[in-house]
């Protein structure tokens, strides 16, 4: 046997197991840092997963398109709906229909129904004119000026105060006979063949009841008058009744902008406003910078914490600036710290803002003591003073100013 074989058995155990522990030491040793290289990696994990999202929110976000239901739908009962108007014309017995269609609307008020509506502003004038010409009798709960110039009924008039005050009917219209009084949002001048119902003194209506080629127009702005917070103030349930329960079926059109026709006035997504190369560039530098995030956070290791070499303590700053400016005999800036530590005290004592001027701090003090506040203006924001002594006496003053701030609130504190 070679003496390198004898040497390998006489010295193998105790090397074995030499070597065992100190894999073991290194596998113990290492295992921390795997821990950390994890976490650090599930970390960035998420910081990709967040971007991704955020990207893809960002390339699926659209204009999304205005309601035009909420005020004065017959099926919402919220303050500004119309669901407790729409329920009591049902109780007289008139059956209300509630249509979000141009055809259905049309061809129920073609039947003889009364067509409801509000201001259908996403409707052209052509479509206005298709779906009026149709009907018996139309009410329009909510007006635009481009409506009354459509329908030629008469023109806005300034509100007056009998408006605010409540008017009645005072017109030849007997539905409306036994309404009450009203406060209407808004009046108008009638047209020439148009009946005014609760009209003022200068004879500006809030409603307007006219003919259009054989169709009956109410014409009001109802928008609060006959919405659920309102409606049971003043005579506004009896007006709404007068409007929409004379008999006939109730065809009630609730517009929306599917429903219109005009395309030009809807807002565009974003991607109709972004060139075609926008989304790929987009979607391309997100993965870049996902890679550049991976590559720069492979080499970055665990944060070792570092505690400063010397702590300096804010007193011994203190003193030390005190020290130099004794040593330059500079006593205008001495001077001003000693003003604006004072200033500042005075400010916290007299509940001030801590960026209160010299000037509010002065007026404060001079208040709290009851002296003369040219004194105390001089005294906190005066010239500095020329040498030591007018220094030491200024710093004085200032010692007794603030004891007496301080001794007139402890007296303020303890006065019954």
């Amino acid at each position: 046997m070679s003496d390198t074989a004898l040497l390998s058995a006489h010295t193998g155990p105790a090397d074995g197991a030499a070597s065992t522990a100190s894999t073991a030491s290194t596998a113990s040793t290492a295992a921390p840092p795997r821990t950390g290289r994890a976490r650090a990696v599930l970390g960035w994990l998420f910081v990709v997963v967040l971007l991704i999202g955020v990207a893809l929110l960002s390339l699926r976000m659209v204009a999304a398109a205005p309601a035009l239901t909420g005020v004065l739908n017959p099926a919402s009962p919220g303050p500004n709906g119309a669901r407790a108007l729409a329920e009591l014309v049902r109780q007289q017995g008139v059956d209300v229909e509630v249509v979000h269609s141009r055809t259905a609307a049309t061809a129920a008020s073609r039947s003889g129904a009364t067509l409801v509506l509000s201001d259908p502003v996403a409707l052209s004038d052509d479509a206005v004119t298709d779906l009026l010409d149709g009907a018996e009798r139309v009410v329009l709960l909510s007006t635009s000026a481009r409506m009354l110039a459509l329908l030629d009924l008469g023109v806005s008039a300034a509100p007056s105060a009998d408006a605010s005050a409540g008017l009645v009917a005072g017109c030849a219209l007997p539905e409306f006979a036994e309404v009450g009084e009203v406060r209407p949002e808004r009046v108008f001048t009638p047209a020439a063949g148009v009946v005014g119902c609760f009209a003022d003194a200068d004879g500006d209506a809030a409603l307007l009841v006219g003919e259009r080629d054989g169709t009956r127009i109410s014409f009001i702005e109802a928008s609060r008058l006959l919405s659920n917070d309102r409606l049971a103030d003043d005579g506004n349930a009896a007006l709404g009744l007068a409007l929409l329960a004379q008999g006939e079926p109730v065809v009630w059109y609730v517009g929306s902008l599917e429903d219109g026709d005009r395309r030009a006035d809807t807002p565009a997504t974003l991607g109709e406003l972004t060139p075609g190369w926008v989304s790929p560039a987009v979607l391309l530098l997100l993965l870049a910078g996902i890679a550049v995030i991976w590559w720069r956070g492979a080499r970055f290791g665990p944060l070792v914490a570092e505690s400063l070499p010397v702590t300096v303590r804010a007193s011994e700053t203190m003193h030390g600036r005190a020290r130099l400016t004794a040593r330059a005999a500079d006593a205008p800036h001495a001077a001003s710290a000693i003003r604006t530590g004072t200033r500042a005290r005075l400010a916290v004592r007299l509940a001030l803002s801590p960026r209160a001027t010299p000037a509010e701090v002065a007026d404060a003090a001079a208040d709290r003591i009851g002296v003369p506040r040219g004194s105390l203006h001089r005294l906190l924001d005066g010239p500095p003073p020329a040498d030591d002594r007018e220094l030491i006496e200024l710093a004085r003053r200032l010692a007794e100013l603030e004891t007496a701030v301080e001794t007139a609130a402890r007296t303020e504190r303890t006065r019954p």
